[in-house]
């Protein structure tokens, strides 16, 4: 547990997962918030617990919760905590925090499809049964105060929200005006990069997102802001925030050149691609190799390095010569 300068205290909880602890942060204000919750394991409970009571306070001391995005590890105690009134967080992070079904439904639909377009064999079709396995890791409750971009946090008027889609599109990172702290939840890691994750579109019928382009406008907004120290989701606490910001956009550029040589030889599908970028790993890891495969091909097209044509429903990318 450390405190961090006046008002900020961070929580190192564990997760079941291979990225390790997370953290949640206890901000204090006209109210006593926790910025994310940890996932919903006794282990991270009594941790936090533990690290509540070094702190001064108790679970029932806690009036708010403020989630950065909606994933298991980082709104997975929220329902544990008797005394929290207002869960604020984006309003796409509302079908994930009150168990939609419909959206259920929708998101395997749409990654079905997205599959047979990219020509994934059928053998990985079931996996995307697992997306309700991933909810025993997370709170249910109600998403009872919505947070966009510019908007103030409930109780903490020095903090305003900052829209930070890639990695989520319910993803908000929390900026401080007056030291330019950020709690940027995993949007920008120190240690490691953000996956840009592939998701549905949120109202059935709209054109998907492009989470790596998102990631990228969201970095390149984050170079608008003066950046004092960022207090992440994993890994150590940083500064030099721009720095970072600026690696992090020539590594992806990259990586898309890498993937733009594959196609010297003649057409390719998001499938046939994935294998050449990740032979060791798109076996244990499909979800996300799969993510990252698509979001570069997303990058090329959008640059003009890449066009696309259907063969019998499925998607080939062509280099743009």
């Amino acid at each position: 547990m450390k405190t961090l300068k006046d008002t900020i205290t961070q929580f190192t909880l564990p997760t079941p997962y291979a990225v390790g602890d997370v953290h949640a942060y206890l901000i204090k204000g006209d109210r006593l918030s926790l910025i994310d919750a940890g996932v919903k394991t006794e282990e991270c409970w009594k941790a936090l617990v533990e690290q509540l009571k070094e702190a001064g306070y108790q679970p029932e001391d806690i009036e708010q919760v403020i989630l950065t995005h909606h994933h298991p590890d980082h709104m997975g105690l929220v329902e544990r905590l008797p005394n929290v009134n207002t869960i604020a967080g984006h309003p796409k992070l509302k079908p994930w925090l009150e168990r939609e079904e419909e959206y259920f439904s929708h998101y395997e639909e749409f990654f079905k499809g997205m599959y047979k377009e990219s020509g994934v064999p059928e053998r990985f079709f079931p996996l995307l049964k697992g997306l309700r396995k991933t909810l025993k890791w997370t709170s249910e409750g109600k998403l009872t105060h919505e947070l966009t971009e510019g908007d103030r946090v409930p109780g903490h008027e020095e903090w305003v929200t900052i829209e930070t889609h890639g990695h989520a599109q319910s993803h908000l990172s929390f900026y401080r005006e007056g030291d330019g702290a950020l709690i940027g939840g995993d949007h920008l890691l120190s240690h490691i990069s953000s996956n840009p994750l592939l998701e549905p579109p949120h109202t059935k019928g709209e054109a998907r997102p492009r989470p790596l382009l998102d990631y990228r406008d969201s970095m390149e907004k984050l170079l608008k802001w003066e950046i004092g120290n960022v207090y992440p989701g994993h890994g150590d606490i940083f500064d030099r925030a721009h720095e970072l910001i600026q690696e992090r956009l020539k590594k992806q550029e990259q990586r898309a050149e890498k993937v733009f040589r594959m196609f010297s030889e003649g057409p390719l599908r998001a499938y046939d691609v994935c294998k050449r970028l990740f032979p060791k790993h798109i076996e244990n890891q499909f979800g996300l190799t799969m993510s990252e495969t698509i979001g570069q091909l997303d990058y090329l097209e959008s640059v003009g390095k890449l066009k696309v044509s259907y063969v019998d429903g499925e998607k080939f990318y062509q280099a743009n010569r």
